[in-house]
């Protein structure tokens, strides 16, 4: 099996980075690296995958502190198997058991167990996969259905969970009789003290496998890639994730499979900015569209419209368009759109242009210019005191 990088070197961080460091290490990755920015770049897959599966175990409390303890012995099952790595030394050792409580229960709590011991037979649900998927603003706009590939701990199709050879199947603990746990007596300054703690023999499951499943190493699962439909919804927004039930790695001992969180990344737009459900978009008039008024064209999500900017429009303004915004995420009703007209000064006048504007100029009072006569008032006001 190749050599695993270390999954904190995988996200660019150290390893007492705090969940929201986590957070943002991995967007940062997965937008540098997503198929859709790198269409037909293995390499790029391939480091998607990697930074994905780190994020998978480090953002999860359990496996960190598992992966923190053991490395990748202690969230993958199948690594090192055979060559002294937990997929092998232990038959029916499954990746997900708290290795820290076992061995706890075994050398102390000191080894990092709770006070309790886990039952290592009792149903769990299987972990959440993170997935990314990059988008864009119309597409969040108005919804869309995309795809996304998804690497995830599934049954083992050979044995079937067992964790045991085709033809076997898992025996009884001899030591414990399948309890999953021996007593022990230790003596103390007390007295003789009777415990009970896990079997060491069949880590605490109560039967052994002698015959190992080749393809899962004796753990019941293994790891498959499969394609998912993702119906992202309309109004969905930058950084938004959506929850596909059940899609995620299968459960142990009979608990149920977890789910496929996807995170949405929306590219901004050259033309519309969204602030929640509103949108803004800039547009530029002339000069006499300003002053003398007239019909525009606005852009929106659902196409063109007309608009009638009124006599005198100031530059900087700006005027809403009921309705025409962003759908509320799994509501009724839209926002609004507002557009703000930049009033553009023409440039490269000919003299004849010149002597013209300078003609209108000279006809004009200070009363045409409000924003002009008070500013100049207010100077006046200000030193002649």
């Amino acid at each position: 099996m190749a050599e695993k990088r270390d999954y904190y070197e995988v996200l660019g961080i150290a390893k007492g980075a705090s969940d929201d460091d986590i957070k943002k290490a991995y967007r940062k990755q997965a937008k540098k690296y997503h198929p859709d920015l790198h269409p037909d770049d293995k390499e790029a897959e391939a480091k998607f995958k990697e930074v994905n599966e780190a994020y998978e175990v480090l953002s999860d409390k359990d496996k960190k502190a598992r992966y923190d303890q053991f490395g990748h012995a202690g969230v993958d099952p199948s690594y090192g198997a055979g060559a002294g790595g937990f997929g092998g030394g232990f038959g029916g050792f499954e990746g997900d058991i708290d290795l820290g409580d076992i061995f706890g229960s075994i050398f102390g709590q000191g080894f990092g167990g709770g006070s309790r011991r886990a039952n290592p037979n009792a149903p769990r649900r299987g972990a959440d996969i993170r997935a990314s998927v990059v988008i864009s603003f119309m597409e969040a706009a108005h919804g869309c259905k995309k795809t996304v590939t998804v690497t995830h701990q599934d049954t083992c199709p050979d044995c079937g969970g067992s964790g045991a050879a085709k033809g076997t199947t898992p025996q009884t603990c001899p030591d414990c009789g399948g309890r999953g746990v021996v007593n022990v007596q230790q003596r103390t300054p007390f007295g003789v003290m009777q415990s009970s703690r896990p079997c060491s023999r069949c880590a605490g499951k109560g039967k052994i496998i002698s015959d190992p499943c080749r393809k899962c190493s004796g753990t019941g699962r293994v790891q498959s890639t499969k394609k998912l439909e993702v119906n992202i919804p309309a109004g969905i927004d930058d950084d938004q994730s959506l929850a596909m039930r059940g899609l995620g790695d299968k459960g142990i001992n009979g608990g149920p499979a977890g789910d496929v969180i996807v995170v949405v990344t929306v590219r901004p737009d050259t033309l519309f900015e969204r602030d929640h459900y509103d949108v803004w978009v800039t547009v530029p008039i002339t000069y006499s569209q300003a002053v003398l008024g007239a019909s525009i064209v606005v852009p929106t999500i659902d196409g063109k419209v007309e608009y009638t900017v009124p006599e005198g429009t100031q530059g900087g303004t700006t005027f809403r368009l009921k309705g025409k915004g962003i759908q509320y995420l799994n509501g009724k009703g839209r926002g609004d759109q507002y557009v703000k007209v930049n009033v553009e000064i023409p440039k490269r006048l000919t003299r004849t242009q010149r002597d013209a504007l300078k003609t209108f100029e000279d006809t004009l009072k200070d009363e045409n210019y409000e924003q002009r006569k008070g500013f100049f008032k207010t100077i006046k006001d200000m030193f002649e005191k």
